[in-house]
């Protein structure tokens, strides 16, 4: 192989002022070390390569040549098509220009051999000092955007109630979602990825239309990532899949009549099922930040259940983004490879992969041989569109929002009515009554009134004797009696009861997440319920004052009085007759004694049947009040906590129902 060498001196070359950047060309040995590096290594690079690279002076090096426009074979092997790099691709640039993603001088090498040298040789080469036009960066469509903030706002929600392990996977797809937003929207990138010796390299490398990927029967292969650009900008896209400048290429020329490629970043992955673990990570790796894959298989490995069931079907929401390549068929008899085709398609379909056919969207099946090259086109071709249509990265960030939501489906979503119903309410309400003894302190209050109906309304001798029998017992209305500590206890028990089946009833249907935290809200009401209930019973069943009266019972006082006054009346004027002091007649006295005497029992017992409306009205009000009041602390301290993690759960399923996204599609 004869290498192309400059031999002008550098005496006789023109002198630049000092960093200003040359259009001269110069060795690869310079471009290799232009700050001064390992002359010798540098040097062995160039012979390796068997040619000289193209590049420009470095600041310690003569800029001058008189070589100006002459272009140099890079990497050219005997056979192959030589490109040609030209001098002054690469000027150097002064101290703080940006550099851009990176060029490389391409070759073709005709043995694995020496594709194996001079894929290390290959120099990797910059475009320093000149305007490299910025990519636009990535815009999101309304409904996916929409369906971003309420994922933002949802894990928001949701951080004092779920653990964060549950809300990882959603976090991670707003980090990389947000990331991938501010990078460049005109480029899409797609990886190779594929089981050991399924071709993937060879295919990388036919896109690319130069070897760039190492192929061979040594397994594993690819080791490392290898990023092809078919543009430039793509610098921050190929930064964040943490690929070196080394092994960053471009791509060969394209022949006339195929599709182009513009915007396209083509990454080849390592093998997926490779022995070395840490192959298999950077797989992982990298599949979750490119926007779409090509997935080649060959015949003997497209049914792998490790292909299948650890990558095909747990990505089977991004068929939109998926090619599934069946390669190598130029090994396949007659109609074997239409046979084997429709098996894969049939595994995809259980896999839940949707296909691309009939206008529908969904994963693109192809069969092809890299190495004949039979299909490539076609491949190509649908690639072609599919980067043309900028809208990959959007619907790989659509389907993590699937897979996010689909994940965290366990969590928020209810499986039947859920909340408090009226009747839950006026169960607890009751409950609580019961526990606070409503009931019966309105028959106590009833009594009460009754009570003193009949002891205003009663005769004197009545109510002499009565007070005469129960001079004893406490004032009217007022229920002193100490409860027992049975009673009480019984009582504790009965809200404690009231709170776990409100609790329950709330929490029913719920996710477990959030039935435990209305369990706890309810819980935590109720600590000092029983304490709180047995203050308000003290205070509103025993009044301070005595019960209200009736209008009518002043009348009835002063009729019992007449009644009395007849009695006496009537009894001293049948004394003064029996002593003389009055002439005998003893109708009008005696007359007067009866209607006294019958007259008082009579208006009493009058009173205590007219009694008996107020005296009920004035119990249930006793009851009613007594009940509010327990339900009303019942509610601030157990229903208002529990509806509020009602509220908040009905909040999050909001938000969850528009992360969903139903009927929107992004393109």
């Amino acid at each position: 192989m004869t290498a192309v060498t400059d031999h002008t001196d550098r005496s006789e070359r023109p002198q630049h002022p000092q960093g200003e950047p040359s259009d001269e060309p110069a060795s690869l040995d310079e471009a290799a070390a232009p700050d001064g590096g390992d002359d010798d290594t540098h040097a062995r690079v160039g012979r390796a390569a068997g040619h000289v690279g193209v590049s420009d002076s470095g600041p310690d090096s003569d800029p001058s040549s008189d070589d100006a426009g002459v272009e140099a074979v890079v990497g050219a092997a005997p056979g192959s098509v030589p490109v040609p790099v030209r001098a002054g691709d690469d000027p150097v640039a002064p101290a703080g220009t940006v550099w851009d993603d990176g060029l490389i001088a391409r070759r073709m090498p005709a043995t694995a051999s020496e594709a194996a040298v001079a894929h290390e040789a290959v120099a990797i080469v910059e475009p320093r000092g000149r305007a490299v036009r910025q990519p636009e960066p990535l815009a999101y469509e309304a409904p996916l955007r929409s369906r971003l903030d309420a994922l933002h706002e949802l894990v928001g929600l949701s951080r004092t109630r779920l653990d964060s392990d549950t809300l990882a996977e959603a976090g991670r797809v707003l980090d990389t979602a947000a990331e991938r937003r501010r990078l460049s929207g005109e480029h899409t990138v797609v990886a190779v990825a594929g089981a050991t010796g399924s071709g993937k390299s060879t295919l990388f490398n036919a896109l690319a239309g130069v070897a760039i990927s190492e192929t061979g029967v040594r397994r594993p292969t690819t080791a490392a990532p290898i990023a092809c650009s078919w543009s430039d900008g793509a610098g921050p896209l190929i930064d964040r899949l943490g690929i070196p400048g080394r092994l960053r290429r471009r791509p060969g020329p394209t022949p006339d009549g195929e599709a182009p490629l513009g915007g396209l970043v083509l990454i080849d992955l390592p093998d997926h099922d490779s022995a070395a673990v840490r192959h298999r990570e950077e797989v992982d790796r990298v599949l979750a930040l490119v926007d779409a894959v090509i997935w080649v298989v060959d015949p003997e490995k497209y049914a792998d259940a490790v292909l299948h069931e650890r990558y095909l079907r747990p990505l089977a929401r991004h068929a939109e983004i998926m090619f599934v390549v069946l390669n190598q068929v130029d090994r396949l008899p007659g109609e074997a490879a239409d046979h084997v085709l429709d098996d894969l398609r049939r595994l995809l379909d259980s896999d839940g992969i949707a296909l691309g056919e009939y206008g529908e969207p969904g994963a693109t099946v192809l069969a092809l041989s890299a190495l004949t090259g039979e299909g490539v086109g076609e491949l190509r071709e649908v690639l072609g569109q599919f980067v043309a249509e900028r809208g990959a990265a959007a619907r790989r960030v659509a389907a993590d929002v699937d897979g996010a939501a689909a994940r965290l489906r366990p969590v928020y979503a209810a499986g039947q009515r859920m909340g408090l119903t009226e009747e839950a309410r006026e169960e607890f309400a009751e409950r609580l009554a019961d526990a606070v003894g409503a009931t019966a302190a309105g028959e106590a209050a009833e009594r009460a009134w009754l009570r003193d109906a009949g002891r205003a309304c009663g005769t004197p001798w009545l109510r002499l004797w009565r007070w005469c029998r129960h001079r004893n017992d406490p004032a009217t209305g007022r229920l002193s009696v100490p409860a027992s500590a049975d009673a009480e206890a019984t009582a504790r028990q009965r809200v404690e009861q009231a709170v776990r089946t409100v609790a329950d009833h709330a929490a029913s249907g719920l996710p477990a997440p959030w039935a435990q935290a209305v369990r706890e809200a309810a819980a935590r009401g109720a600590q000092e319920l029983p304490e709180a209930l047995d203050e308000l019973a003290a205070r509103v069943a025993t009044p301070p004052e005595r019960p209200p009266r009736p209008g009518w019972w002043p009348a009835t006082v002063l009729a019992q009085a007449s009644m009395t006054l007849f009695q006496v009346i009537g009894t001293l004027w049948l004394l003064g007759q029996a002593l003389g002091l009055m002439s005998p007649n003893l109708g009008v006295p005696v007359l007067l004694m009866a209607l006294g005497v019958v007259g008082g029992p009579a208006i009493e017992w009058s009173c205590r049947m007219a009694a008996r409306a107020p005296a009920r009205r004035y119990g249930l009000e006793t009851e009613r009040r007594l009940r509010d009041a327990a339900a009303g602390c019942g509610r601030a301290r157990v229903l208002d906590p529990v509806a509020a993690e009602l509220l908040r759960y009905r909040e999050v399923r909001e938000q969850y129902a528009k992360v969903t996204g139903v009927g929107a599609r992004v393109g």
